[in-house]
Order: structure tokens, then sequence, then C-alpha cells
């Protein structure tokens, strides 16, 4: 048997497209489909040719704060980039806060949340 290979990781939001754009900003990823999902529900998948999220908001339940609490439970996605700091430049010129830098072995990170409160790790192993 071959080693498993992580494909996507599906993440409830408010607004798929919303939270695709910037992803697609920040990380230079891109839209690979997006369309109905199941419960009423939309889906707006933002990744490269290899993994992608699948972000998904149900209709026929309106988001409220409670659908977006941290390690319940996500507690981050992580995101590995060749440059830490033109990451961190984009999250910024994103409009978003940049939080928690680190160096370590093996590398150097940092965090940001979104608009809906996901957290994200970005990482650089250069």
């Amino acid at each position: 048997m071959t080693h498993g290979r992580l494909e996507h990781v599906n993440v409830t939001v408010s607004d798929p497209h919303q939270v695709g754009a910037l992803l697609v900003q920040i990380f230079d990823w891109k839209v690979r489909w997006e369309g109905p999902a199941q419960y009423g529900g939309y889906s707006v998948h933002v990744g490269t040719e290899d993994a992608y999220l699948a972000l998904y908001a149900r209709k026929t339940q309106p988001a409220t704060e409670e659908t977006f609490r941290k390690g319940q439970p996500l507690n981050h996605i992580g995101i590995v980039v060749p440059d830490l700091d033109e990451a961190e430049e984009r999250v910024r010129t994103a409009g978003l806060k940049p939080f928690g830098h680190a160096e370590y072995d093996p590398g150097r990170r940092f965090y940001f949340l979104d608009c809906d409160g996901t957290e994200y790790e970005v990482v650089s192993y250069s």
C-alpha cells in the first residue's frame, strides 16, 4: 500500500466567495470548482492541483458566531510557503493582522485570522 495523501479539508465559512478570494489573493491559489453542495449549501474549492480547501456555507442554517469557534473542532490550517515575508505582506495588504511570529527548528511561522475567525498558520522551512 502507498502512503495516503491529504487531498482537501472542508471548512464551514460564512461566505465561501469572500474567503476563497482572500486565499487566492494571499497564496496565489486558484478556484478549482464551485457550486451547490449538500443540505442546500454552496461550496468553493480553492487550492492547487494537488490539494485544496473546500469552503462550505449551509444556506438553510444561518451562520452564527458559535459556528466559527476556534478549536471546535478545528484549531488552524497550516500552509507552507517559499517566502514567509512575502506571504506576511500579502496578509497585511488584505487588511488582516499577522500574529504569533516564531522561529523554531526547522523554520519560521506566523498566524492570521480570516474574516470568520478561522486561524491559519503560515510556515516556511527555507
